[in-house]
């Protein structure tokens, strides 16, 4: 499959094979291609939380208002944003560059972070949603389905997974076989109603 005909058949899949298991090497491939999505900075501020096990995907289930896909699926992916991500020993994530880079970038967010709760979240909604596509997208290449989910109380979440207090959930995938095909798409918009070409009419 390629990328084209992954990221046209990718659809919110809601029934999953509840008999389906992925397996280890599965989700250790899928979770490294998915931290090569981009970060700004580099910063790499998200955090996921798999589960498997299928006593926790029962509660998770209810969380989610008893819908059955987190239940019925293989894996479930909680991305959560790091919002002291900035700050944690930052001049790691330039690495294998110059140290006065190194500097540069820890300066840069300090600048940006350090006054702003604001950026932080935002920064944090920006990383998991390009990590949430990567997620989604690998998981169509290794001929598998998935389902982006926001539908859950989000406190109740927070204690099943232990969320740190610096954490945010910003959103739940849910991956597996399909156990029957997508419904039609709803309806697409026209790329003349969505796509300006240099500037807003």
């Amino acid at each position: 499959m390629d990328t084209f005909e992954a990221i046209s058949s990718r659809r919110a899949i809601k029934k999953f094979d509840s008999n389906y298991k992925m397996t280890f090497e599965q989700i250790d491939s899928l979770m490294k291609l998915t931290l090569l999505s981009p970060t700004s900075y580099n910063q790499q501020n998200w955090r996921f939380v798999t589960i498997s096990d299928q006593s926790i995907k029962e509660k998770i289930g209810i969380a989610a208002r008893n819908q059955a896909q987190p239940v019925d699926g293989s894996l479930v992916i909680l991305l959560c944003g790091n919002l002291n991500a900035w700050k944690d020993d930052p001049l790691r994530y330039w690495k294998n560059h110059p140290v006065e880079k190194q500097e540069l970038v820890k300066s840069s967010l300090e600048k940006k972070y350090s006054e702003s709760l604001q950026n932080r979240r935002d920064e944090a909604m920006r990383s998991c949603g390009f990590a949430g596509q990567t997620i989604m997208l690998a998981a169509r290449q290794m001929g598998l389905d998935s389902c982006p989910m926001v539908g859950f109380d989000y406190d109740e979440m927070a204690q099943i997974i232990n969320l740190p207090d610096d954490h945010l959930i910003v959103l739940m995938i849910v991956v597996g076989k399909s156990s029957e095909p997508a419904k039609e798409r709803g309806g697409q918009l026209s790329l003349g109603e969505v796509v300006f070409e240099n500037k807003f009419p």
